[in-house]
């Protein structure tokens, strides 16, 4: 790492990002960043704000967890919660990762759309057994009468597959979103703070712009 964690806690606004310091691709810069804040041991690297919006414009915004990085973010969530209507109806939506210990936000703006089927099993497979019977379990944001209700609904699903495995729900699964914009934000003094912009052009290649903070 180029600068050692202690280096990247310096007192605000002394670190500063310069145009040199981006890779040319958004998503080589999002892995150092992210790597650097990993190792900074936060609660959860992974958990990123999701803004999605309605037929109606009207936004709603949850954190969820990053479960991959390839040319998109990808996580994973029951298509028939909140988050997952909107994106049936609007397939618009921005991440925003908030990395404040270093004084540092990504921000990714783009199209939505459903993983494969094989990325979804591959994903559901590999998290526990308990998460895999809640995800049939609960109609994720749909109204409950207690949290007995709750625990009586995982129970059953328990019960449902006994020692089995347990698979994928086909109401539940993954989305990519393939950004055609991501910002990197540094805070500096003086609110005078460094942003750069990547923007994909029509040929799908990366511009970068200083933006004024």
């Amino acid at each position: 790492m180029a600068r050692d964690l202690a280096a990247l806690r310096e007192s605000y606004g002394e670190l500063g990002l310069d145009r040199g310091d981006l890779a040319s691709d958004p998503f080589v810069q999002f892995r150092r960043w992210f790597d650097q804040w990993s190792a900074s041991e936060p609660y959860d690297s992974s958990a990123v704000a999701l803004a999605t919006a309605d037929g109606d414009a009207r936004p709603s915004v949850r954190f969820v967890l990053l479960k991959g990085v390839d040319h998109g973010f990808v996580f994973f969530t029951n298509y028939a919660s909140r988050k997952g209507q909107e994106l049936a109806t609007n397939p618009q939506a921005s991440l925003c990762f908030g990395w404040l210990d270093l004084e540092r936000q990504v921000r990714a703006v783009g199209e939505v759309s459903m993983v494969s089927e094989a990325e979804s099993d591959a994903y559901f497979a590999s998290r526990p057994r308990d998460s895999r019977i809640g995800a049939w379990a609960s109609d994720q944001s749909r109204p409950v009468v207690d949290r007995a209700e709750l625990e009586q609904r995982w129970a059953t699903a328990d019960d449902r597959f006994g020692g089995n495995d347990v698979p994928r729900p086909p109401h539940w699964g993954g989305y990519r979103l393939v950004p055609d914009e991501v910002e990197f934000w540094q805070g500096r003094r003086n609110r005078m703070h460094d942003r750069f912009r990547y923007t994909r052009s029509a040929t799908g290649a990366w511009q970068i712009q200083r933006l004024q903070p």
